[in-house]
């Protein structure tokens, strides 16, 4: 029998076992970065250039954001493999079209939005906008599509014809908000989930203390997806020229006019008027290439995908001269949820946006700033950081515009309550003016399977707020105090910054949700419009004329090579210990748990929050 290793010779050869790992990460980290500089310089040594009589292409992937947030890591693989990108920006797709609009070189516009995954009514309207500018300047916007969702065909029937293929479909069938409902299974379970809130139609607790929706919530949800929809149809009537009631219309007559087509929806979709005319792709390159000529290479007609278009443009100013001393309106973008801390890639880190206003604070070049804001809320916290940043800017002499995106409600609102001006959309989600606090307990769900909490503290409070003990009533009442605490503050702060009553404020908060057009109608914005005008507004509130500054957009830094390396590295290492990857792939299910609970940040546990999202089609 061979002699067992002494301890020594074990620790040496453990010790050795890490320098080989080591040195193994190493050579991996070198093999990486010098995929990314290769990857980087190849990108950077292949400039497209505009050529003339050229097609602008807007083809967008992904969610239409307002900033992009993904991982750097993530974006590097999806151009290195040749994947469309998870998130395209909306004011890429608008300074496209704007600088495009006064470009001779480009004769049209096409529109392509059947890799959109998801956008929001707001975000749309500033898009059709864009695209409507783009059409007065005398040029034709043509969309072509395999089938249009409900959100791309809002879009689209702005554009001059709107093109469907002969086995598409045009999926409109109107706005609604589900849920899924928790309380009996919960029950189940053994865990009391206590709820604090102010407000009956603050609903986003329904789902922990109900099984279904209640009455002030399905009134108050009813009203602002009801406008809505009407918002809807009055854009498409207005886009193909077709009567108010084209899409009830369209919906409500699917059922017969599909058994009237033989079950031909793209036919019934032409019949109605949504649709310009059928036409297969090869049909449609053909169509477009008897305007501005084929391309031999690609086999369709010549074009410039719009980021091409923009960094060529890009390229070209930085050749001719740009006036580097002109004034600044600085934006600064809410997205996500608002979390305590810098925040995760994909949520708006309280600490991470008030770094960024007090930036944009102490630069003398920035005269005012916008604030646009794509959230449904969420620490009462950091939305408090973020709106003393904005105080902060006001106080010394920069005025701050809040522009409003898809949805500002809950948090939403808070951050852009002490704005100077606050501007909206008809189809803003906003509103939500309340706050609720979630303590769930535990004891009932450990007792089922035999496990019991037992012991003494110095005080009453002492060991109170374990979730493995039941709730007290010194506990209860202490949250709820501070519950009812905040959300005076809240409708204080709205009533002072928007001067109104405050008892008035407290009837059209009380957590309901409204549309747009209606926070627009009860003084809780003040102007129905785009971030265009948000920042126009912004520049004349510190004396400047639209065209005379530059919109600065400020992202939080995230450092590339470390955020890269970091999302390989991970993967490396558990692959170097046999079993543990496999493991983690096992537990890949529980990100999207995690993800929602990183939500759920604030230090004192209390949240305003909207559950705004709306379903609005089919889903991806």
């Amino acid at each position: 029998m061979s002699e067992s290793k002494s301890p020594l010779r074990r620790a040496f050869a453990w010790v050795w076992s890490a320098i080989v790992a080591i040195y193994r990460i190493m050579v991996v980290i070198v093999i990486l970065v010098s995929l990314a500089l290769v990857w980087m310089a190849w990108r950077g040594g292949k400039p497209v250039a505009v050529e003339d009589n050229i097609a602008l292409v807007l083809a967008p992937t992904g969610v239409l954001v307002e900033q992009i947030n993904e991982d750097p890591g993530q974006r590097f693989l999806e151009d290195l493999s040749g994947e469309p990108p998870s998130q395209s920006s909306l004011r890429e797709l608008i300074d496209a079209l704007d600088t495009a609009r006064e470009d001779d070189r480009i004769a049209l516009a096409v529109l392509r939005l059947d890799g959109l995954w998801d956008a929001g009514l707001a975000q749309l309207d500033e898009l059709r906008a864009a695209m409507a500018r783009f059409q007065a300047a005398g040029k034709k916007i043509v969309a072509w599509g395999p089938w249009y969702e409900q959100m791309h065909y809002y879009a689209a029937a702005q554009a001059d014809e709107v093109v469907l293929d002969p086995y598409g479909i045009v999926y409109v069938e109107g706005f609604s908000l589900y849920n899924n409902y928790y309380r009996e299974a919960l029950d189940k379970l053994g865990v009391d989930m206590h709820v604090f809130r102010v407000g009956e139609y603050k609903s986003a607790v329904e789902p922990f203390t109900r099984n279904d929706m209640s009455a002030e919530a399905r009134a108050a949800n009813l009203d602002w997806l009801g406008d809505l929809w009407t918002a809807y149809g009055k854009a498409v009537a207005q886009g193909r020229g077709l009567p108010a009631t084209i899409a009830d219309d369209y919906v409500n007559g699917l059922r017969e006019g599909m058994v009237a087509a033989g079950g031909d929806a793209a036919a019934y979709a032409r019949d109605r008027g949504l649709v310009t005319h059928l036409e297969t792709l090869t049909a449609f390159r053909k169509r477009i290439g008897e305007i501005v000529g084929m391309s031999e290479e690609h086999g369709s007609f010549r074009q410039i995908h719009y980021l091409d278009y923009l960094a060529a443009v890009e390229r070209e100013k930085r050749v001719h001269k740009a006036d580097r001393d002109q004034r600044k309106v600085a934006l600064v973008v809410v997205q996500g949820e608002i979390v305590d801390g810098p925040g995760q890639i994909g949520q708006a880190g309280g600490d991470t946006i008030f770094d960024l206003l007090d930036e944009v604070r102490r630069d003398p070049q920035v005269a005012a700033v916008v604030l646009r804001i794509d959230s449904p809320g969420g620490s009462v916290w950091a939305a408090e950081q973020i709106r003393r940043g904005v105080q902060n800017l006001r106080a010394e002499g920069k005025p701050v515009v809040a522009s409003m995106s898809t949805v500002a409600a809950s948090g939403g609102y808070w951050v852009a309550m002490d704005a100077d001006q606050i501007w909206g959309h008809d189809t803003t989600i906003t509103g939500s003016i309340g706050v609720f606090g979630l303590i769930p307990t535990l004891d009932r769900t450990l007792a089922k399977i035999g496990i019991h909490t037992d012991g003494v503290g110095t005080t009453p409070l002492a060991g109170a707020f374990r979730i493995d003990r039941p709730l007290t009533p010194d506990v209860a009442a202490i949250v709820q105090a501070s519950i009812e605490k905040i959300y005076r503050d809240f409708i204080s702060g709205v009533a002072n910054a928007r001067k109104l009553p405050v008892e008035k404020v407290d009837a059209l908060a009380r957590g309901r949700v409204w549309s747009g057009a209606d926070a627009y109608r009860l003084g809780l914005i003040d102007h129905i419009g785009g971030l265009r005008e948000a920042a126009d507004a912004a520049a004349q509130l510190a004396g400047l004329e639209p065209g005379q500054y530059q919109l600065d957009e400020r992202r939080p830094q995230h450092d590339f090579v470390s955020v890269l390396l970091s999302q390989f590295s991970g993967r490396i290492r558990v692959e170097l210990v046999p079993g543990v990857a496999q493991w983690l792939d096992r537990l890949r299910a529980r990100t999207d748990l995690e993800r929602v609970l990183a939500v759920f940040n604030d230090p004192r546990g209390v949240y305003a929050h909207c559950f705004c999202t709306v379903s609005s089609g089919r889903g991806r």
